[in-house]
């Protein structure tokens, strides 16, 4: 880990306005990023409802930041002592954004231009994999998380995704009869709800799914979850998974 910058408060000032408005608000060296952010100083805000479900002492460890942004979930990580941190995003400006984090703050992480669908090409398993706020954004959702499954996650997985319709989720049953319509119905069941147009002024903005969606989705992929500290968040450990899973078609298993 580098020290901090020796850059003046008002050089940082200058490169943070340079790159634009920011999604995350961070202090560096005492510029404020975002401090008029809607959801205000977020995403720190947000982080210290489910903050204690991470381990405190990542030393040794790997971490692979989805979706990074201007890297907040990064910068923290390195807090921790992760050995490497990498974060990706299909967006230059926030990785240039992050960058400039990294720099300001010496907090030495790495940050690549790479889809969530291309992660296989990174050729490396992490011990935690943070996929926040990505989920949403996504044409082929649970695609993305056969992937992540399969070629990148090691040991945890930290997600979250923008949820509406029912909080409450049911566990459905094994199987049900083809006659049996009723369920569907059912606010608890797991619900995708697809965004045709623009949800929130946002046309990058395609999938909303319900509580009992995202659960049943986190578990198709192989993930079981260890904990839900908040809503919409879910900390996650890497398992088997189940027949049929994966990014691949068909699947190798036989049924039986």
């Amino acid at each position: 880990m580098s020290a901090t910058t020796t850059l003046s408060k008002e050089e940082i000032q200058r490169r943070v306005e340079a790159l634009g408005e920011w999604f995350h608000n961070l202090d560096l060296g005492g510029v404020q990023t975002a401090p008029n952010h809607f959801l205000w100083n977020y995403p720190a805000n947000k982080f210290k409802h489910f903050a204690h479900v991470i381990p405190q002492d990542l030393t040794g460890k790997t971490v692979l930041d989805i979706g990074c942004n201007a890297g907040f979930y990064s910068m923290e990580m390195k807090r921790r002592g992760a050995a490497r941190v990498l974060g990706i995003d299909s967006d230059d400006r926030y990785l240039a954004q992050a960058r400039l984090a990294s720099e300001v703050t010496g907090l030495e992480a790495e940050f690549r231009n790479l889809s969530v669908y291309d992660v296989a090409e990174l050729g490396e398993r992490f011990d935690l994999v943070i996929f926040m706020g990505v989920l949403y954004h996504l044409r082929h959702p649970l695609l993305a998380l056969d992937l992540i499954h399969e070629h990148v996650a090691k040991d945890l997985l930290l997600f979250q995704s923008m949820q509406r319709g029912a909080e409450e989720a049911m566990t459905p049953e094994e199987d049900y009869p083809f006659s049996e319509t009723a369920v569907f119905d059912d606010p608890r069941w797991p619900k995708l709800h697809f965004i045709e147009k623009r949800y929130s002024k946002d046309p990058s903005n395609w999938w909303a799914p319900n509580a009992a969606a995202a659960e049943a989705m986190l578990r198709s992929a192989g993930f079981a979850i260890l904990g839900h500290p908040e809503q919409e968040v879910y900390l996650c450990r890497r398992v088997e998974a189940p027949w049929g899973a994966g990014a691949a078609y068909p699947a190798k298993e036989k049924r039986a």
